[in-house]
């Protein structure tokens, strides 16, 4: 990881205005921004570590944790809140057995909530990864989730 970060941080030396596209790059090479890799962050930029903690933590766009193969976003919209996107992602936890938020020990699914995925006619729907899985019933999630046992 220590040359991956070196080759990434090397232009950015001393560079304190360029932080967000810095944590995005090192994300991008990375996965994700680990503890190690903010403290480099902040003595490369020689910005305080809590400058480049609170800029990361500010945007969705970062995480502190690796995510798994495969993203599994739950829809919590109007559309899918009606009918029954909470039960959906209740049934989704228990089948993973973690919470929003959360990556599943292997690394193989990482757990989130969006404001929309955009399928509103197909209410309730998940996304994983770039396909969407529509009008469904928490009986179908563990279905669902044993299709993608690659």
């Amino acid at each position: 990881m220590e040359e991956r970060l070196s080759a990434v941080l090397s232009p950015y030396e001393g560079r304190k205005d360029a932080l967000i596209p810095i944590l995005q790059k090192v994300q991008d090479e990375l996965g994700y921004l680990p503890d190690d890799a903010m403290l480099e962050i902040a003595k490369t930029t020689g910005l305080p570590e809590s400058r480049v903690y609170a800029v990361a933590s500010f945007y969705a766009q970062f995480r502190f944790t690796p995510r798994g193969k495969h993203t599994i976003m739950v829809c919590r919209g109007t559309a899918c809140h009606v009918r029954g996107a909470e039960r959906i992602l209740e049934e989704t936890e228990r089948s993973l057995g973690i919470v929003e938020g959360e990556t599943t020990e292997d690394q193989k699914y990482t757990l989130e909530t969006v404001a929309c995925i955009g399928c509103c006619a197909l209410a309730p729907c998940v996304m994983i990864d770039e396909d969407v899985e529509a009008k469904l019933t928490p009986q179908m999630v563990p279905e669902i989730l044993s299709g993608r046992n690659e």
